[in-house]
């Protein structure tokens, strides 16, 4: 299985969309092996969006992540960086597909409620910049044979 991270931003948070986002991750069949709610620090902040550094929008992104609290999760599951990223959908709510969390949540880009890693390689570094490994859980669900054909 394939883990991924996702996160809530502040808006999400604010608007009170966590339990509608963490019940679109599970009813797809996603499984949740850690969850958070922390409030960024900054040079946490300026890791995370290390790739965006040299933008002109850096400084209002890491502002923006840093002022209120946000929901961290480690997702696990089939494919699970790209199932979790075609549920968020693009990354400008004007352009998300309706269905998508974005395509129903969001209307604006600096204000697009969730994060998810775009890769295998930003979901390792994501979650060990928000997780150790001890707060990351294995366990068996019944329910994933019903999920997932053997």
């Amino acid at each position: 299985m394939e883990r991924t991270f996702v996160m809530v931003k502040p808006d999400g948070v604010q608007r009170g969309l966590v339990g509608e986002i963490i019940s679109r991750l599970e009813r797809k069949g996603l499984k949740i092996v850690a969850i958070k709610m922390l409030k960024i620090p900054m040079e946490m902040a300026e890791k995370h969006y290390e790739e965006h550094k040299n933008k002109p929008f850096f400084s209002s992104l890491i502002s923006y992540i840093t002022s209120g609290p946000v929901v961290a999760m480690v997702v696990e599951g089939k494919n699970a960086v790209k199932v979790v990223r075609k549920l968020v959908g693009a990354t400008n709510p004007a352009e998300a597909e309706p269905g998508t969390i974005r395509g129903d949540f969001g209307l604006d880009l600096g204000r697009n409620v969730v994060h998810a890693s775009d890769s295998i390689t930003s979901a390792d570094r994501e979650i060990r910049l928000f997780f150790k490994d001890d707060e990351i859980l294995n366990y068996e669900r019944d329910l994933d044979a019903w999920v997932y054909e053997k």
